[in-house]
């Protein structure tokens, strides 16, 4: 179902790999860069305030600890940060919801696809893990998310849900997201506030 890609280095000099799913080619580590693929600074934001009413790019790092999630879950950011479409290395961008579709349709749908994109175990997932295979190489994990009252691991704590920016806008307030959960193997689409900080995965020009 999947074969392994290349590498790909972004501006900060991080070192992703990346797996052929389909016709598709994805990294297989969350997106960690600091800096647009010109060079430019991306905001760092740690106050919760700040964060739920910035109309603009901004990242930062789950519980504002970068030494703890860095390497493992890279960077949070907001729908702003990724709209710029400089956030990815050249040559790689953040897929768009169709994009998303094509993955889930060839992972055999929504319903199952998820399983097959989810780390095994539970170093990192909560167990049970449902269904969790990593059959298509995608190595999804739960990295938790921001919202309007800061940081969240999910219902169930840490290790219990990933989500994952789409480019595409919903109307003016929301845009196309999609989520994994600890306790189920669905890929699930969802529409969240552009100030969510989610994790991002790039997909191959």
């Amino acid at each position: 179902m999947s074969t392994a890609g290349e590498t790909v280095t972004d501006i900060d000099g991080n070192v992703y790999h990346t797996v052929i799913i389909g016709t598709q080619v994805w990294m297989i580590e969350n997106l960690q860069t600091t800096k647009y693929n010109d060079g430019t600074d991306i905001p760092l934001v740690t106050d919760n305030d700040v964060w739920y009413n910035l109309n603009a790019p901004g990242y930062c790092w789950y519980d504002n600890d970068e030494n703890a999630n860095r390497n493992t879950h890279g960077a949070l950011y907001n729908w702003h940060a990724l709209h710029t479409e400089k956030l990815c290395p050249v040559g790689w961008h953040v897929p768009s919801d169709k994009e998303w579709t094509v993955l889930t349709n060839y992972l055999g749908g929504d319903a199952i696809a998820g399983g097959k994109m989810k780390e095994t175990g539970v170093v990192h997932w909560l167990s049970p893990n449902t269904g969790a295979n990593n059959s298509s190489g995608f190595t999804a994990l739960p990295s938790g998310f921001r919202g309007k009252t800061g940081f969240i691991a999910g219902h169930n704590g840490p290790g219990s849900i990933g989500l994952f920016w789409s480019n595409t806008a919903f109307d003016a307030i929301d845009a196309w997201a999609r989520y994994l959960q600890f306790d189920n193997e669905a890929l699930n689409l969802n529409n969240g506030g552009k100030y969510h900080g989610f994790s991002v995965r790039c997909l191959k020009d």
